[in-house]
Protein backbone atom coordinates (compact mmCIF):
# COMPACT_ATOMS: atom_id res chain seq x y z
CA UNK A 1 0.00 0.00 0.00
CA UNK A 2 1.49 3.41 -0.78
CA UNK A 3 2.62 6.08 1.44
CA UNK A 4 0.11 9.20 1.66
CA UNK A 5 1.89 12.33 0.74
CA UNK A 6 1.35 13.56 4.08
CA UNK A 7 3.17 11.49 5.37
CA UNK A 8 6.18 12.42 2.99
CA UNK A 9 5.73 15.91 4.06
CA UNK A 10 5.82 15.01 7.53
CA UNK A 11 9.03 13.27 7.31
CA UNK A 12 10.52 15.83 5.39
CA UNK A 13 9.76 18.60 7.56
CA UNK A 14 11.54 16.32 10.53
CA UNK A 15 14.60 15.94 8.47
CA UNK A 16 14.83 20.03 8.37
CA UNK A 17 13.14 21.01 5.24
CA UNK A 18 11.30 24.07 5.37
CA UNK A 19 7.59 24.38 3.12
CA UNK A 20 8.66 27.27 0.72
CA UNK A 21 4.95 26.93 -1.00
CA UNK A 22 4.10 26.46 -4.23
CA UNK A 23 1.51 26.89 -6.97
CA UNK A 24 -1.50 24.96 -6.50
CA UNK A 25 -1.29 21.41 -5.46
CA UNK A 26 2.62 21.98 -5.88
CA UNK A 27 4.80 22.36 -2.63
CA UNK A 28 8.39 22.88 -2.48
CA UNK A 29 10.81 21.92 0.26
CA UNK A 30 14.18 23.23 0.33
CA UNK A 31 16.90 22.46 2.78
CA UNK A 32 20.85 23.98 2.69
CA UNK A 33 22.33 20.80 2.37
CA UNK A 34 19.97 18.70 -0.12
CA UNK A 35 18.68 21.66 -2.26
CA UNK A 36 14.84 21.40 -3.08
CA UNK A 37 12.14 18.53 -3.65
CA UNK A 38 8.63 19.53 -5.41
CA UNK A 39 5.66 17.64 -4.40
CA UNK A 40 3.02 17.46 -6.12
CA UNK A 41 -0.69 16.46 -5.26
CA UNK A 42 -2.66 16.64 -2.26
CA UNK A 43 -2.00 15.63 1.06
CA UNK A 44 -4.29 12.65 0.90
CA UNK A 45 -3.14 11.74 -2.37
CA UNK A 46 -1.23 8.63 -2.58
CA UNK A 47 2.18 8.63 -3.01
CA UNK A 48 4.08 7.99 -6.83
CA UNK A 49 6.95 5.85 -6.17
CA UNK A 50 9.10 8.58 -7.97
CA UNK A 51 8.03 10.87 -4.82
CA UNK A 52 8.83 8.34 -2.40
CA UNK A 53 12.31 7.62 -4.24
CA UNK A 54 13.19 11.32 -4.28
CA UNK A 55 12.25 12.08 -0.72
CA UNK A 56 14.45 9.17 0.74
CA UNK A 57 17.32 10.14 -1.44
CA UNK A 58 17.04 13.86 -0.13
CA UNK A 59 17.18 12.96 3.55
CA UNK A 60 19.66 10.59 2.63
CA UNK A 61 21.44 13.87 1.46
CA UNK A 62 20.30 16.43 4.06
CA UNK A 63 21.86 13.60 6.90
CA UNK A 64 25.63 13.62 5.22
Amino acid sequence: MPRKLRQLISDLVRAGFVDRGGKGSHRNFEHPKAGRVTLSGRPGDDAKPYQEKEVRQRIAESQK
